[in-house]
């Protein structure tokens, strides 16, 4: 390892770093990489029969899970009550903080110019307006030490989006895979009881069998985990056309405008799971 490099990915809610960013995630905390999650609300929404208090604890217990199964250092969420986040002052200068104690050299967050949920709109927003003051401006948020630079900032595409949405990188995760779905498992409340009653599935969840629920999550999130048309370009790119035809299971990025994009020579050193062809 030439250096080490830290990531933090910042969702709206517990379990989205997860399933839009967990094989990544996982594949650098393999290479001895510092990750974290941050969550911006509490997840207290996330639920048709448990609430309060209750479930916000719950939902940091399964975080804190999901960070061990996948290797990663830290899974903060933070107390913003679930649907009510606004990218106010005062959450854009938590999100600066988050940004440079972690040290952040790479930045993953949902896009700032959309998104059907209100909150993940508003992640995107706030992070957007964040970056820009989280190096070089000393005087903005000054008890959490200005970066010497930019980070790269990539952004997830919040399905809702995703006719609109570049891939500009696309990461074979197939080596991730069973960390990632293992994560997914921990956020059982969303996973296993929520989002299946929300949409009519929940007679189908296994309740036994680790393969049987394997396939459950590949068959109802497949769009957040198997590789498509719109990343064979990003693929091929980042790994060559003979090795992007055998890639199942890919995570894709845009790189934000806003952000700093890495040189040629950063680039094998910034993504390390990637060749130099990528930076082209």
């Amino acid at each position: 390892m030439s250096r080490e490099i830290r990531i933090i990915v910042i969702g709206a809610h517990p379990d989205e770093p997860d399933i839009y960013a967990g094989g990544l995630a996982a594949l650098y905390a393999e290479q001895g990489h510092r990750v974290k999650f941050l969550s911006l609300t509490d997840g207290r929404c996330g639920h048709y029969s448990v609430g309060g208090d209750e479930l916000v604890a719950t939902r940091k217990a399964e975080a804190a899970e999901a960070a061990r199964r996948l290797g990663i250092d830290e899974y903060e969420v933070l107390d913003t009550p679930d649907g009510e986040l606004l990218p106010t002052i005062a959450v854009r200068n938590e999100v600066i903080r988050q940004i440079r104690l972690w040290r952040a050299d790479i930045v993953v967050s949902f896009h700032p110019n959309g998104g059907a949920h209100p909150d993940n709109r508003y992640a995107g927003r706030v992070v957007g307006d964040a970056v820009p003051f989280a190096a070089k401006t000393p005087n903005a948020v000054p008890d959490a030490p200005a970066l010497a630079q930019p980070p790269v900032v990539l952004l997830m595409p919040d399905y809702s989006l995703k006719s609109r949405y570049r891939c500009d990188i696309a990461i074979d995760i197939g080596p991730a895979l069973e960390k990632k779905l293992l994560a997914c498992d921990a956020h059982a409340t969303q996973f296993y009881e929520f989002t299946p009653w929300q949409a009519g599935f929940l007679h189908e969840v296994p309740t036994e069998s680790w393969e049987d629920k394997k396939a459950f999550l590949l068959k109802h999130w497949g769009e957040f985990i198997n590789a498509s048309d719109e990343m064979r370009q990003a693929l091929i790119s980042g790994y060559g056309d003979y090795a992007a035809q055998l890639v199942r299971y890919a995570e894709p990025f845009e790189i934000a405008d806003y952000g700093r994009r890495p040189s040629a020579e950063e680039w094998p050193e910034l993504f390390p799971m990637l060749g130099r062809a990528a930076a082209q």
